[in-house]
C-alpha cells in the first residue's frame, strides 16, 4: 500500500468519492448506504492499490455498520423481553445510534481528509479510524 498514488486522475478515486458522499448521504436516506458499497465492491477490482485501500475502508464500514445495527437490535428486544423500565432500551438505543453516527461520520471524514488529499488508508481493515493520526498539520 506504500505506492505513490497518480493524484486526482487514479483508477477509482472517483467512484471513492461517490461512495464516501452515498455514506454520508445515509444520515437522511438510509438506502444510499447499500448504493455505495455496491458501486465500492464493483469498483475494487479496477482501482489502484492506493484508492483499492479506500475502497476497503469503505466495504468494511458498511459491513461492520450492518453487524453492529444486528447485535445491537437483538440486544436491545432481549432488554425489552426480560423486562427492563421501557424507558431504559430507548435510551441505550439512542445512546447507540449517536455512537455509531459519530463513528460512521469519523470514518468518512478520515477518508474523505486522505484521498483528497491523494493518500491510501493506512488500515483498511481498522475498527476505528484507519490508524490514521489525526493532527492539526498532516506533514
Amino acid at each position: 500500500m506504500n505506492e505513490v498514488p497518480a493524484g486526482k486522475q487514479s483508477r477509482g478515486r472517483g467512484a471513492a468519492i461517490i461512495v464516501y458522499m452515498l455514506f454520508l448521504g445515509s444520515v437522511l436516506a438510509v438506502v444510499t448506504a447499500p448504493v455505495g458499497v455496491l458501486i465500492a465492491h464493483v469498483k475494487q477490482r479496477s482501482a489502484e492499490p492506493w484508492v483499492k485501500s479506500h475502497l476497503q475502508f469503505q466495504i468494511r464500514t458498511f459491513w461492520l455498520g450492518v453487524l453492529g445495527g444486528a447485535f445491537f437490535t437483538a440486544a436491545w428486544q432481549l432488554l425489552g423481553l426480560v423486562g427492563t423500565p421501557p424507558m431504559a432500551p430507548w435510551a441505550l438505543g439512542y445512546l447507540y445510534f449517536t455512537a455509531c453516527l459519530i463513528w460512521m461520520v469519523g470514518r468518512c471524514a478520515v477518508g474523505i481528509a486522505r484521498l483528497t488529499s491523494n493518500r491510501p488508508v493506512d488500515n483498511p481493515r481498522s475498527l476505528a479510524f484507519g490508524v490514521a493520526r489525526v493532527t492539526l498539520s498532516d506533514a
